[in-house]
Formats: C-alpha cells, structure tokens, sequence
C-alpha cells in the first residue's frame, strides 16, 4: 500500500509543513517535561465510527519523519471499511516520538478517510442501478475520460466524480482518498484536461458561434478530450451537434436530466456518443435520481469541499 510519486512527494511537502507548525523549534514541550527521553511504548490508532480507511501511508509518513525508528504496522489497507472499534494501525516506539507525530499522523488520516467514507456513501447511494447498457452502475477506477482517439473510453454505467475544489496543497491526497471511496477522479487541474466553461465562451463573444470556433480551438491546441459546459437544453442541442467528448449539465433539474439523455441518445449511437455529465447541487438525497436520468458521470465539490473527518483515535497500550 502506497502512494503514487505525485501523491508520495505532495504527502512529504504538507507533513513537513504540519510538523514545523507543530513542533515549532522547541518541539513538544509537554513531552519532554514529563515523558522520560527512554520509555518506549505501543499506540493503536482506533475507528471511532464506521467508514472507510484513507491515509495509512500519510499517518505512517508523519510518524517515520519525526522519528525513522519507530515501527509502523498496517493493520487494515486504505479503502477498506471499518466499524466502530476497529484497530487501524499500530505503532511502537520512544513515547516522546508517538506524542509529536500524533496529531499529525490523525489530521491527515481522519481528513483522508472522511473523503473516502463520504464517497463510498455516494457510490452506493448509485450502486445498485442499471446502466444504459444494462450492467450495474457502480466500480472503482482512476477517471472514465474517453481517450484522445475515441469517446465513451472507459467504462459503463454512471460514475461518480470529484472536482477541482480542493485545499490548496491537498488536492493530490484528496483525489486519492476519492478513488479510495470507490469514486473516478475528474481532471487534476487546468493542465491535464480541457473544459469550456461559460467564462471562456464570453470571451469569445463576438464569435459567430463562440462554441464552435472553441471547441475547434481547443482540438487543434491539446490532445486532450474536449468537455463543454451548458446550462439549457438549448445550448444542449447546439453542443451536441458540435460533438464535444463530453457535455457538462450544469445545475439541471432531474426532469432536464432525462430529457438531455434522451436527446443524446436519438442523436448518437451507444459505441459513439457524448458522454453527459450532471453537476450542481447534488446530495446524497437526490444523487440516486440524478443517477436514474441515464447521465454517464456525475461530479460532486462536496466530496473533497464539505467532507467531514472520520472519527479516529490513537489509544496507548500497556
């Protein structure tokens, strides 16, 4: 269990950071005015509540940066589910070392497995329904971007995705923590994906067909797929005819939904077609009957902005 060269070095950048404004240049001044500089001891990082693990290499990471001599043992993988109770991990050595790593250790550990446990609740709010194509809505992976070559790459049935809004810093860690949760990561940021939003069409204003002209502008710069943002069904049907990659519904009503997917669907073929995906406004109470609508992928801020932290606790044993 590890994380990605992206994700290991964005991991080491924040927990120095969280140490030095931790430890300062005193370091723990609790700790070492009562805890002898020799007593060693074991701790157990303990679920406080159910959910789904997220993390373990950062909260290892933490502890080996503030002392490479203690062990650290997994005693559950990240993406698991847990239950009230449940050990975690475990970690032996000096006391003083445990204490200055604690905190950090947790931070990044309840963070990560709130986003992983709140993406698991959207997946399976979804999990049980059909697809289009008749398989069932649901499954792990890294993104459902269709390739440069050819759209709809990358699996079936209604995926559910994150999005850019991150803390700052986190946003390597945060996409991980997402696909811990069962959920497919949208692009990493401005540089790894193309999406036209209204803004960039307002400054194409006086286009003839702003849509048009950057769609074509964005095919003839990146080998990226090219996705296209739309807030009527009437930019619907003119974004459809253009035959982006992907087309974005932004904050549409179920009922718009359904009808979008219909339109789509008497336009392209099941191997060829735009693939639609709903934002805006999704919870877990109406998730399911975005989902219903027939949309390819469904993308949720909330997962990454709003998570709250899992509730786990570092306990000393004997």
């Amino acid at each position: 269990m590890s994380f990605s060269r992206e994700e290991g070095a964005a991991c080491r950048t924040l927990i120095a950071l969280a140490l030095d404004e931790d430890l300062g240049r005193t370091g723990d001044l609790t700790s070492m005015a009562l805890i002898p500089p020799d007593l060693v001891g074991r701790a157990v990082f303990v679920a406080r509540a159910p959910g789904v693990v997220a993390g373990l290499p950062a909260a290892r990471l933490a502890a080996l940066t503030v002392d490479p001599a203690l062990r650290f043992e997994y005693l559950h993988s990240d993406g698991g589910r847990v239950e009230t109770g449940a050990r975690i991990a475990k970690v032996n050595g000096l006391m003083r070392s445990i204490l200055a790593a604690e905190r950090t250790a947790l931070n990044f550990l309840q963070h990560l497995s709130g986003i992983a446990t709140l993406t698991r609740r959207f997946v399976d709010a979804v999990a049980d329904l059909p697809s289009p194509s008749g398989s069932a809505v649901g499954g792990e992976g890294s993104d459902i971007l269709p390739s440069p070559s050819g759209r709809g790459v990358g699996g079936e049935g209604c995926r559910i995705l994150d999005t850019r809004k991150t803390i700052p810093g986190w946003r390597q860690l945060a996409k991980y923590a997402v696909r811990m949760g069962g959920g497919h990561n949208h692009r990493m940021g401005l540089h790894d994906g193309i999406l036209i939003k209204d803004n960039h069409l307002a400054a194409l204003g006086k286009e003839p067909s702003p849509l048009a002209a950057a769609i074509q502008a964005a095919r003839d710069h990146s080998k990226y797929p090219v996705e296209v943002e739309v807030e009527s069904l009437q930019q619907l049907d003119e974004a459809l005819r253009l035959g982006p990659d992907i087309i974005l519904l932004d904050n549409m009503s179920v009922d718009e939904l359904r009808e979008a997917v219909e339109r789509r669907n008497k336009l392209c073929n099941v191997n060829d077609r735009v693939l639609l995906e709903a934002s805006g406004g999704v919870t877990l109470e109406n998730v399911r009957a975005i989902a219903a609508t027939g949309v390819d992928r469904i993308s949720v801020g909330a997962l990454t902005h709003s998570a709250p932290a899992l509730d786990i606790a570092l306990d000393f044993e004997g």
